[in-house]
């Protein structure tokens, strides 16, 4: 491990679950004051920071057709709950003494500011954690694919992808006892293998921008700091 971070600039990726604790739905304080905390810990490093969350603490735009919805409603659905996620986010930022700033990519003057990137780029150069919602402003995409957008959008280092998992694994850990864990792995070899990662959309953007991927277990604190020191912590997902 090194004293000077190895990643400078990141997008981390985290599932909007995540946000309600035990219960999975709506939002958990301590939850969402632990994952500030630890994103404080690389801010302080100098890292700049783009973050996009997920919306399925409040809704699953998939799952939602059960509702009788049709999907490009669910979707759209889905995308709204993503940027009540960021607001509450940026609160809890400001609260911990950092400037966040709400980008949407859903047309939301009075509470969000659109993704013009080069503005964007200004803030994160001064400093400010940049919390992307509303997805990519379309259905039949995931959050993921939003997240491996504004990566290639603002040239990130890498995405960090948060989970409660250790990393990959060739098969689901939750499900199977014997699954093996995956620590370093090429794009090539996870298409191959039919692992998965992300959603084809957003694995493919990130191969052909070779923008690395790493997947760790969000759960253990600090861990999020020893990657960007360079630790070989979770797994990471490269074009080497």
């Amino acid at each position: 491990m090194v004293s000077e971070p190895i990643f400078r600039r990141v997008v981390l990726k985290f599932s909007g679950e995540v946000l309600g604790g035990e219960r999975h739905n709506g939002i958990d304080r301590s939850v969402v004051e632990y994952l500030v905390d630890e994103i404080k810990s690389i801010k302080e490093l100098g890292v700049q920071i783009g973050l996009v969350i997920g919306g399925g603490n409040f809704i699953r735009g998939i799952s939602s057709a059960d509702l009788g919805l049709s999907r490009i409603t669910a979707d759209y659905m889905g995308m709204i709950a993503t940027v009540m996620n960021a607001l509450a986010l940026r609160d809890f930022f400001r609260n911990a003494g950092i400037d966040a700033v709400v980008s949407s990519a859903i047309y939301m003057q009075d509470i969000a500011e659109t993704v013009d990137i080069e503005k964007l780029k200004r803030k994160l150069d001064d400093g400010k954690v940049l919390i992307f919602a509303g997805g990519t402003g379309r259905p039949f995409v995931s959050t993921d694919t939003a997240a491996a957008l504004r990566a290639c959008e603002f040239s990130a280092d890498a995405i960090i992808k948060g989970t409660k998992v250790e990393g990959l694994f060739d098969r689901d850990p939750e499900k199977y006892k014997g699954a093996k864990f995956i620590p370093d792995i090429t794009y090539t070899n996870v298409l191959n293998r039919g692992l998965n990662v992300m959603d084809l959309t957003a694995f493919t953007m990130c191969q052909a921008n070779r923008i690395p991927i790493i997947i760790y277990n969000m759960n253990k604190k600090g861990y999020l700091k020893r990657i960007i020191l360079g630790e070989k912590l979770g797994s990471i997902i490269h074009g080497k």
